[in-house]
């Protein structure tokens, strides 16, 4: 049980990587989905596109309910070199993002914002990963798998992928799509016992 005086935890997302995730802190919370525009703006960067992404989840996530809740948002990205990389179009575009990944260290930006009518926090935490080189026939063997289609990056880390990563700096619960460390420290500070039978 959680205790009276704290609000209610919304979850604004439908990705059950974030939902498992979140569900390992032990805390209950429900689940919203925010309807964004997830369209990059002109002249924005990468750090900036995912922040907004994140804060505009969790302002769109309170629904129309009367009862004061703390919505979390979060929202995964890639970069490489300069370039954003979201979910891909088509298992053609997965392919072409791979091959340019391959051998190559990225980038993986996540994004999570807290809301409340009396609480306000973002942060970003950003890990390196580096792929070892892929040939273009496990490229292409593993895009066939649909595993990455609907991924920021065109790969799930936590499944097949994973022999892609030569190694990774950083958070892997933010490459994942949550960063647990990140989030269960804002949560303590604001009186959740994570972990509370």
């Amino acid at each position: 049980m959680m205790d009276k005086c704290l609000l209610p935890l919304v979850l604004a997302s439908t990705s059950p990587r974030r939902q498992e995730l979140l569900g390992r802190l032990g805390l209950p919370f429900s689940l919203c989905n925010p309807d964004i525009d997830e369209n990059p703006r002109d002249a924005e960067t990468v750090a900036d596109y995912v922040v907004r992404m994140a804060c505009e989840k969790a302002s769109g996530g309170g629904g129309n309910s009367t009862v004061s809740t703390l919505v979390l948002g979060a929202d995964t990205v890639g970069e490489l070199g300069s370039e954003l990389l979201l979910k891909p179009a088509s298992p053609e575009a997965a392919i072409a993002m791979l091959s340019r990944m391959s051998g190559q260290a990225h980038w993986v930006h996540t994004a999570f914002a807290f809301r409340s009518t009396a609480f306000e926090y973002h942060a970003c935490v950003s890990t390196r990963v580096l792929f070892r080189s892929l040939s273009g026939e496990e490229i292409r063997d593993y895009c066939r798998l649909g595993e990455g289609l609907d991924k920021a990056g065109a790969y799930a880390i936590q499944g097949r992928a994973a022999s892609f990563v030569a190694s990774i700096e950083g958070s892997y619960t933010a490459v994942v799509g949550l960063p647990l460390s990140e989030v269960s420290a804002v949560l303590q500070q604001l009186g959740y016992r994570v972990w509370k039978e």
